[in-house]
């Protein structure tokens, strides 16, 4: 019951807008396509698109740290990125603006069992662009322990954060970690509690990326970032569901 509860929770923030019939037929054939594409991109233009790269490993070695990178900037015009998974119990772990950067972003999910992982990115006429690959997994992700509580010394760091840019062309190219249990509130006696955004911030304090982040995502977040330009420094802020704000700065490439 804890599971459906929050999974409908959940789902339930974007209303349905649209009829079943108006979305394209899945390639993966999933059960839960057709629920899932109905809210999340709430009547919008849907398409299956070989230019959304998405790039992960065809069988989770780790369910509890599965590796996710998508680069969509192929796709002209990106406003928004998604990543989900249809059969976790917390489907979308992923909601990426990038505001001043690139299309692309890469982290570490959990998946509960054999699912089809998707990327899905909205471009400024509002048309959303999927990619997506059935992944097996042997399960329990999602409503397994983080290694942090069994060993018991994760409030001793939590909000360690650590980061490192490099220069990419003409871009930056943003790695960081931070220390978190990201629990999803589906393992007895541990309630949810986990990051809710990270917001990447430039040197005239305007934001340059936004994501908002789900139970879904691993435990000790890593994500990687492309940003738009070079910059000496970046501030980075990070907030959790207990209203926790964690800050770092981070020196820019070396010119």
């Amino acid at each position: 019951m804890k599971r459906l509860a929050l999974f409908s929770a959940l789902m339930g923030q974007v209303a349905p807008a649209r009829a079943a019939t108006d979305l394209p037929t899945d390639p993966l054939g999933s059960p839960m396509w057709t629920y899932h594409a109905e809210r999340l991109f709430a009547g919008a233009r849907v398409v299956f698109d070989a230019q959304v790269g998405l790039a992960i490993p065809g069988i989770a070695e780790n369910q509890r740290v599965f590796p996710v990178m998508v680069d969509a900037r192929a796709v002209p015009d990106v406003t928004r990125l998604l990543i989900f998974a249809d059969l976790n119990p917390i489907p979308l772990a992923i909601d990426y603006r990038p505001l001043a950067a690139r299309s692309f972003l890469a982290t570490r999910i959990k998946l509960d069992q054999r699912t089809p992982v998707r990327a899905a990115v909205q471009t400024r006429d509002g048309t959303w662009h999927v990619a997506g690959q059935w992944i097996d997994a042997a399960g329990g992700g999602c409503s397994a322990p983080p290694v942090s509580r069994v060993k018991g010394d994760w409030a001793e760091h939590l909000g360690e954060m650590r980061g490192q840019t490099w220069a990419e062309g003409e871009d930056t190219r943003l790695r960081l970690t931070l220390r978190h249990p990201m629990d999803t509130g589906l393992v007895e006696n541990i309630p949810a509690y986990n990051l809710e955004t990270l917001r990447v911030l430039g040197e005239d304090g305007r934001e340059r990326a936004h994501v908002a982040v789900s139970g879904a995502v691993a435990e000790d977040p890593a994500f990687t970032l492309l940003l738009a330009g070079r910059e000496a420094r970046y501030r980075v802020i990070a907030r959790d569901t207990s209203g926790r704000e964690f800050e770092a700065r981070i020196e820019g490439p070396t010119p």
